[in-house]
């Protein structure tokens, strides 16, 4: 299941909940019992550790959209 981290606009403590997708946007109260809390965005780790897995090297040639280089002048 799949854990949000959550701020409290009252106390301002930081906590988190373990809930399904489905509630993920669902009102939550925090520890001490304020409900005027807010839901933060959090960052996924994909993949293994950078240590153990180098970023690729970026292209130097422009393969077309943005993305490419070939528009970002």
């Amino acid at each position: 299941m799949p854990r949000y981290e959550y701020r409290c606009r009252s106390c301002g403590d930081t906590f988190e909940l373990s809930r399904p997708m489905a509630e993920s946007a669902a009102p939550a109260t925090c520890p001490a019992g304020h409900e005027d809390t807010v839901k933060l965005l959090s960052t996924v780790a994909v993949g293994g550790s950078a240590a153990s897995s180098p970023a690729p090297a970026p292209s130097s040639g422009g393969g077309g959209g943005c993305c490419g280089g070939g528009c970002c002048g």
